[in-house]
Order: C-alpha cells, then sequence, then structure tokens
C-alpha cells in the first residue's frame, strides 16, 4: 500500500496496534478489508502531525518573503522596466531551459535566477532573485544594437529616479590585447581577468596583491597592468588609446577601439554619452563576452541625516556574447547577441532603505471605491452597487458581513488608503440617491443612483 512508506517511524507502532484488531464482520480468517487498512494509516497521519513538529519553518539563506508592500513596491519597479523594453520594441518571452535555437530577434524576460555562491544579503544580493533581461540576436551593421542597449539603461536608471548613475564601457578585445601587450601569459588571462573585475571593490594595491602573490603574476607586468586600468573617460580616452605604442601594435585591441568609436558616436546621437565612461578596468569576469562590456553604477551623494550609504555595487551590466548561442549548436552556427541585465533585487534593496528612512508608507491595494453602508440588512443593495463599479472597470471593495458596523468601514478605508466612499441606507434609498464620501476631506454628497457611476469616473479622473 503506497501510503504506508509515507508514514514517520514513530507512528509505526501506534498502527501496528490497530492493525492487530479483530477483522470487522465482513472479512474473513486474518485477511484485513482494505477500509480499515486506510482508516488506521490516516488515523496514524493525523496523530504524527499532531505532535509538536521538531523543526521550524523558515526562508533559507539567500532568499526572502515579499510582503504586499514590497511586493506594490516591486511591481512598480518591475512595470517600468517593462514599458521601457517594450518601447524599444522587444516582445517578452518565456522559454525552456533549454532551447533547440535562436535566429534573430528583440526579446525580453523576467524572471527568478540563481547564483551558486554565499549571498551578500545586506548589499540586496541573494542565491534567488528576480532578473530582468533584454536581448538582441542577430546579424545587424555594427554598435547599432550595443547602442540602443545603452540608451534602455539611461532610460530605466533616470525613470527610476535612483539619483545620478554611471555606465562603464570596454570591450573584453581591448582587455586581452591589454594583457597581451603588458606580458601577462594566455593561459593566466581569464585568471588575471577575475583580478581586475575586483577594482570596483578593492584598491589597485589589493587588486596587485592578489595577481602578484596568489596568481604568479610578475610584478612588473601587474605594473604596466596598473598603468592602464586607472584610466578612465571618454571618446578622447578611446583616441588617446589608437595612440598607445603598445595597444596600438595589437590587433584585437584596435578592433575593440574602432568599435568604441563608433559606439561613442551613436551614444553622442542619442543624448547619452555624458552618462558613458570608457574605463579600462571594467573587465566582466564571465567568459562568454566577447566584445564590448557595460556596467551600471550609482554614484555616491553625501548621504542625508538619518540615512546609511548604500555600497550596493553594479544595478546594471551586459554585453555582446556572439560565441555563446554556437555553444549549444550541433552546427556551430554563431548567432551574434548583445544584451543587458537590471538587477531588480538591488534597485529594490535601494529604494526600500529610502522608504524606511523617509517614513514612506505604501498602499497594498489600488481599490479606488469602498461600498458601505450604515444600516442592517443592505447587503443586496452593496451587491447591487459594487457589481456596477466592477462592471464599469472601477477598482472596489466592501467588507465581507452582512451588517458591518459604519465606523469599522470607515476605518478600513483610512487604514487602506481607499480614497472614496458610496454609502446606501434607508433615507438614500428611499430618495434615490447615493452618498459619496471622500475618506481625506470627509465631504459627503448625494447623488441620483442613476448618476453615481459617471459621478465617480469623474472624480477618479480628476484626483
Amino acid at each position: 500500500m503506497p501510503l504506508l512508506g509515507l508514514l514517520p517511524r514513530r507512528a509505526w507502532a501506534s498502527l501496528l496496534s490497530q492493525l492487530l484488531r479483530p477483522p470487522c464482520a465482513s472479512c474473513t480468517g486474518a485477511v484485513r478489508c482494505q477500509s480499515q487498512v486506510a482508516e488506521a494509516v490516516l488515523t496514524s497521519q493525523l496523530k504524527a502531525h499532531q505532535e509538536k513538529p521538531n523543526f521550524i519553518i523558515k526562508t533559507p539563506k539567500g532568499t526572502r518573503d515579499l510582503s504586499p508592500q514590497h511586493m506594490v513596491v516591486r511591481e512598480k519597479i518591475l512595470d517600468l522596466v517593462i514599458s521601457c523594453f517594450k518601447r524599444h520594441g522587444a516582445k517578452g518571452m518565456d522559454t525552456p531551459a533549454f532551447e533547440l535555437k535562436v535566429k534573430k530577434m528583440k526579446r525580453y524576460h523576467v524572471g527568478k535566477v540563481w547564483r551558486r555562491e554565499s549571498p551578500t544579503i545586506v548589499q540586496g544580493r541573494y542565491r534567488e532573485f528576480c532578473q530582468c533581461d533584454f536581448d538582441i540576436a542577430g546579424q545587424f551593421d555594427p554598435m547599432i544594437p550595443d547602442a540602443e542597449c545603452l540608451k534602455i539603461m539611461c532610460e530605466i536608471l533616470s525613470g527610476l529616479q535612483l539619483g545620478d548613475f554611471l555606465i562603464k564601457v570596454n570591450d573584453r578585445r581591448i582587455v586581452d590585447g591589454m594583457f597581451a601587450v603588458c606580458g601577462v601569459p594566455e593561459s593566466k588571462f581569464r585568471a588575471i581577468c577575475s583580478s581586475i573585475d575586483k577594482l570596483d571593490k578593492m584598491a589597485w594595491k589589493d587588486v596587485r596583491h592578489e595577481m602578484v602573490v596568489k596568481k604568479g603574476l610578475a610584478p612588473e607586468v601587474a605594473d604596466r597592468i596598473g598603468d592602464y586600468v586607472q584610466c578612465h573617460g571618454g571618446v578622447s580616452l578611446v583616441e588617446q588609446m589608437f595612440q598607445d605604442p603598445r595597444l596600438s601594435q595589437n590587433k584585437q585591441a584596435l578592433e575593440g577601439l574602432g568599435d568604441l568609436k563608433l559606439l561613442f558616436e551613436y551614444l553622442t546621437l542619442f543624448g547619452i554619452a555624458d552618462k558613458i565612461s570608457f574605463d579600462l578596468s571594467l573587465a566582466r569576469g564571465l567568459d562568454y563576452y566577447t566584445g564590448v562590456i557595460y556596467e551600471a553604477v550609482l554614484l555616491q551623494t553625501p548621504t542625508q541625516a538619518g540615512e546609511e550609504p548604500l555600497n550596493v555595487g553594479s544595478v546594471a551590466a551586459g554585453g555582446r556574447y556572439d560565441g555563446l548561442v554556437g555553444m549549444f549548436d550541433p552546427k556551430g552556427h554563431k548567432v551574434p547577441c548583445v544584451g543587458l541585465s537590471i538587477g531588480v533585487e538591488r534597485i529594490f534593496y535601494i529604494v526600500e532603505q529610502r522608504m524606511k528612512t523617509k517614513g514612506e508608507k505604501v498602499r497594498t491595494t489600488e481599490t479606488q471605491v469602498f461600498v458601505a453602508t450604515p444600516q442592517k440588512n443592505f447587503l443586496q443593495e452593496r451587491l447591487k452597487l459594487i457589481a456596477e463599479l466592477w462592471d464599469s472597470g472601477i477598482k472596489a471593495e466592501m467588507l465581507y458581513k452582512n451588517n458591518p458596523k459604519l465606523l469599522t468601514q470607515l476605518h478600513y478605508c483610512e487604514s487602506t488608503g481607499i480614497p472614496l466612499v458610496v454609502i446606501i441606507g434607508e433615507q438614500e434609498l428611499k430618495e434615490g440617491v447615493i452618498k459619496i464620501r471622500s475618506v481625506a476631506s470627509r465631504e459627503e454628497v448625494a447623488i441620483k443612483r442613476e448618476n453615481f457611476v459617471a459621478e465617480i469616473q469623474k472624480r477618479l479622473s480628476e484626483s
């Protein structure tokens, strides 16, 4: 019997004692009837569940529960991000974990993803987190899709009003070319790249120490790298690197610099060049990047009274990954791709902390109208009114009670931020009117029954 395998060990004694009872009248010999066995199993299971549990239900490390207040803030952030993606012509797409092909598309996807590392929860870095991705796949003229990705980043970060921000850009071909001309052995490229990627969190002397002591890089090679990675600027730095006596001798680096020069031309036309910095310290440790890479960071502003400094790292990042799709194609067909990811958890963390500091309250519902009554036996009239409101597309609520007290109903509206109340009672029913009450001002006005929906719509459109 399959149920038996689900029983906890301590329930077996109780079960056996019940099974040893005499068989029921309809059974013959020692054969047990199925109903009696099932009864014994269920009784044992219930007793086991009634015992005090020896475990505590809690969220795993690196994950979190989201309250209704949290969900409201998160949905606003996601709505802004998704509306920007759609404005740029992206289609929503949800796909299996594995796919057969990709050809040409512009798509966005919002969903949960996971990382295999110890989380830093205090900085909004979780093991399970929500990620908003935007990707352009297909063969196009150089740097046009890349420039649009950076434009999208700027639009989203400006719309979220998180404060001033900067988007760092570089190119993996420039990074690899820099390593080559500085004398880094090719076998150490990825290891040194991961060290350089820590420069946003560590001082150069600590990164240099890691490269030399832990990764065996020659000190003079590390120093040559240091001359480059501490450089950042705009298109003028790109021009300067073209003239660099070492970097200008590397074919890979020249290709990357050529694309960055073209990219800055497009960024200037988009009006966002002042938000972009060519930063030679940006390495993006992921191996699949093949060209332009970028990362958005919030610029630290002086904290106001009561505020804690928010060191959350990057809030958006991405780049070009022309070889990744081909790795999963049996025929090895390459599909050029460029994309970006918005760090929703980190953005949410920032917004959450600022709301706590300012003491801001968040409405957890979007209810516009509450249907109330001051008297008993008016449930049917309230149901008629709320149905009319719903059918007119108005967000409405009422208490699930036959005879709620008026004060209870009004308190509910004040505590949840519902702006309007419609009131029906004996006097209103007799006069053929509905009272509309403003929760904020507590002013009431009587409107003809047939006109109350139109009056509600008018007030909502004006608010």
